[in-house]
Formats: C-alpha cells, structure tokens, sequence
C-alpha cells in the first residue's frame, strides 16, 4: 500500500467556494458495499435511507475563532491558528511563517479594528516539525474576542456568515476545522429522522491540525497522525452499545464520529464510564471496524487520512471509482461541498 494509491485529479472549479443554501440542497451519492452500487440524490432524501432504531453518532464540536494576528516586536506581522489548548493560557498553535518565530520569540496578539478587545501579550516556548509551535499567552479569556473562524486554504471566497462553517448543533468549543460531513443537516431534517425513530446521540472530538495535512510519506503506515481530544458520555455509549447488541445500525457522521468511537471501543469504554482522552487512531485498509455500521461524510482531498479512511470503509477502488464518478456528475467537493452516504 503506498499514499500515492489514494490520489486523484480534480478540477480546481469543483472544489466548492460557498455553501449551498438551504443546508440539506447539497447533493448525496448513496454507495451500497453490499452491492457496489451508486445512486445520485440529494441530502433532504436521506430519511429514506433510515430506519427506526437507527443510531446517528454526531460530532458536537464547535470551532473557535482560532486564526489570529499577531506582531513581533520588530514590527513584522503574523498569523497563528490555534490548534489545542494544553492547559490555561497555554496553547499549540501553527505558526505563519514559522522560521520567523523561533523559541523566545515576543508577540503581541491584534483584535480586529472594531472588536474593541485589548491586545494580548505572548511568547514562543516550544518549537517542532510542520511549523507547529506552543504559545504562552499572557492571558488566553479574551482570545475569542480576537481571533476570527479558519477557514480551509482551498476556500478563497469570504464567508459572510460565519455560522454557516459551524454545524447547528455544534455546542463544545475546541476545534480547529469543522466537522463537515455534519454541515448538511438541518433542525427540521434532524426532527423528521427523529420523528421516524432514528436515535441522534452527540459525541465530541475536537478537530485538530491532521484535517489539514495530507500524508507525505510514500507508505501510510508510517504516517504519524496528529492526536484529537474526545469525549464520549457514558449514555451516549450505553446507547450506541445497545444498538450494537441489537443488531440496529450506527451510523457516523463524518469521520470524525468515526475515528472517535471506534478509537473508544479499543480503548475499553464501557456504558458505565463511558469514554474521554486523546484519539490517535489511523485507520488504513484493512483495519477491522467493531463500531460503525454505515457513515455520512464529504468528498475528501487526496492523500490524506480521510480518504484512506473511507476507503477502509468502504474499499479503495469503490472510492475512487465513486470519485470518478462525482467529478464526472460535476458534485461539490471538500469542506462546503456535496455529501456521501456509504451503506
């Protein structure tokens, strides 16, 4: 298996720019394992695809205005996007340019000109590999105050309502990206599965600084994955638990609901606990799946863990000839693009 096995070509004008209004317009390709078939819907069709007693895993985790402006004290300007909060007022964070912030480095974190938050003082304590370094704040309360929601890089059009890169049930702040699969449902699509019987159970695990980084070692396995904090309650175990005895269907959403639960049932969670603490799990083809039974995601960038993911789920060759296909069919891709249900 090498990383190259898990690329592909897209036109650079279907990465979509904007997301579609209302939220569940985006189109969904439906993939059946069972059958290796395709079908083209929307996502407002996706009741059809559930049944009572179905578990929907959600991923509640909210972004948080993490892109900030900063000033040395030689007057040269730049940007960090905080990633984790280690502890108060300590936080990792990839820094732009990194070569310009050695350990020891003095900045001063900028609130936008309307904002009418107070600078904040800070200071370069560690440095490591891909630009990442920690970040001692003065004070971290105010941050909020200052910073603005990232946006992805292949997103270049301004996004004028920032809640639109948030799901609408997004509740537990932490997370550097959003969980995209997520943005597709709506109040009313989540009232209409739960009036049929579909249980929605929420998880968290805060999105962290892997979304954005695709896989440069030729052969994955040797890919270090970059580890996210999650946390899933002892009744949203019972009940994913439960459905798993029953025989009923849990089904991610996105792959972050993923990662999480089955991350959860190696580590031994149970209903009792329940399951918090840092996820690192890579899954790669061939990996053996105890929890999910189906999942919801978007259309991934290539060589990334995401994609690897989902073609564990649902083999490689499935994938990329289902990617073939929305690239042909013109669907949305990435962050603000169409959905995937995989059966």
């Amino acid at each position: 298996m090498k990383t190259g096995d898990f690329d592909y070509c897209l036109p650079p004008e279907l990465i979509a720019q904007s997301p579609i209004e209302p939220r569940d317009h985006s189109r969904m390709m439906v993939l059946r394992r069972n059958q290796n078939s395709v079908q083209h819907r929307h996502f407002y069709h996706l009741p059809e695809y559930l049944r009572a007693g179905d578990v929907l895993v959600f991923n509640d985790t909210r972004v948080i205005p993490a892109r900030l402006k900063a000033l040395k004290d030689t007057g040269a300007k730049l940007e960090l996007l905080l990633l984790q909060r280690l502890k108060p007022n300590l936080w990792q964070a990839l820094a732009r340019p990194a070569n310009r912030m050695p350990v020891g480095t003095r900045l001063t974190v900028l609130p936008d000109a309307d904002s009418g938050a107070e600078p904040v003082a800070a200071r370069v304590v560690e440095a490591a590999d891909s630009g990442i370094r920690v970040i001692a704040f003065d004070h971290d309360a105010s941050l909020g105050a200052l910073g603005s929601v990232p946006l992805p890089p292949y997103i270049h059009e301004p996004l004028r309502d920032p809640e639109r890169y948030q799901t609408v049930y997004a509740l537990v702040e932490g997370s550097a990206a959003a969980p995209t699969a997520g943005l597709h449902f709506t109040p009313a699509l989540i009232a209409d599965l739960e009036s049929k019987g579909v249980s929605c159970v929420f998880v968290t695990l805060h999105v962290g600084l892997d979304t954005f980084q695709p896989v440069h070692e030729d052969n994955p396995a040797f890919h270090r994955i970059h580890r996210e904090y999650g946390v899933i309650s002892a009744d949203a175990f019972r009940k994913i638990t439960e459905a798993k005895a029953d025989g009923r269907r849990v089904i991610c959403v996105g792959t972050t609901s993923m990662r999480l639960v089955e991350a959860a049932a190696q580590h031994g969670a149970t209903a009792s606990a329940g399951f918090a603490g840092w996820v690192d799990l890579f899954i790669l083809p061939g990996y053996k799946f105890k929890v999910a039974d189906a999942m919801i995601t978007n259309f991934h960038l290539p060589r990334t863990t995401l994609i690897m993911l989902v073609s564990a789920f649902a083999g490689r060759e499935f994938i990329l000839d289902a990617y073939r296909q929305a690239i042909e069919q013109r669907y949305r891709f990435y962050s603000f693009g169409d959905a995937m249900l995989i059966l």
